[in-house]
C-alpha cells in the first residue's frame, strides 16, 4: 500500500506586478452566422482552466467561479462575433481589484441584449454585468470596442 502526502497549497502573491495570467491564441474568423469551429470552441474552456489554475496559485480562489463565467462569457463574445483571427486574455490584480480583460482588436459595439424569452443564447453580457455590479465591480469596453474588460473587488481576507 502506497501512502501520498497531500499538502494544502499556500496562497502567493501574484508574480509580476500583479500579473495572474496573459494569453494570446489564433482563432478562424466568424463565418456569416455559423457556430466557431470546433478546435476555437474549445479553446474557451481551456482559458477557463488556466485561469481557474491560476487564481488558486495567486490564492484567489474564492474568485474562481465568478472569473470563470466571466472568462467564458467575454471570450464566447469575441470568437462569436468579432471577425478576428486572434484574441488575448488578461487577468491582473491591482490595488484590491481583479481585472480580467479580453482583447479581439476588433472594433464594434458591445452591448448587453435583451433576447426573446425562446432564444437560445445571447445572455452572456448581461450575466457579466448581473455578477459584476452584484459584487460591486463594473465592465465595459475600449478602443471603441476592441477590448471588453471587467473589474471585481479581491475580498478581504478573513481575520483570525
Amino acid at each position: 500500500m502506497t501512502t501520498t502526502a497531500v499538502r494544502t497549497p499556500r496562497a502567493v502573491t501574484c508574480r509580476r506586478g500583479g500579473n495572474v495570467m496573459s494569453e494570446r491564441f489564433k482563432v478562424s474568423p466568424a463565418q456569416g452566422g455559423l457556430p466557431p469551429l470546433r478546435e476555437d470552441a474549445c479553446r474557451v474552456g481551456i482559458m477557463r482552466r488556466i485561469a481557474a489554475a491560476r487564481l488558486r496559485y495567486c490564492g484567489l480562489e474564492a474568485m474562481t467561479d465568478d472569473v470563470m463565467l466571466i472568462v467564458s462569457e467575454l471570450l464566447t463574445n469575441a470568437l462569436q462575433h468579432s471577425g478576428t483571427t486572434e484574441i488575448s486574455l488578461s487577468i491582473t490584480v491591482e490595488d484590491g481589484t481583479l481585472s480580467v480583460r479580453v482583447r479581439d482588436g476588433m472594433p464594434g459595439a458591445c452591448t448587453a441584449q435583451y433576447p426573446q424569452d425562446t432564444a437560445e443564447s445571447g445572455r452572456g453580457l448581461l450575466l457579466v454585468d448581473a455578477l459584476t455590479k452584484g459584487s460591486g465591480g463594473d465592465w465595459g469596453t475600449e478602443d471603441a470596442g476592441a477590448e471588453t474588460w471587467c473589474s471585481l473587488p479581491v475580498p478581504k481576507e478573513r481575520q483570525p
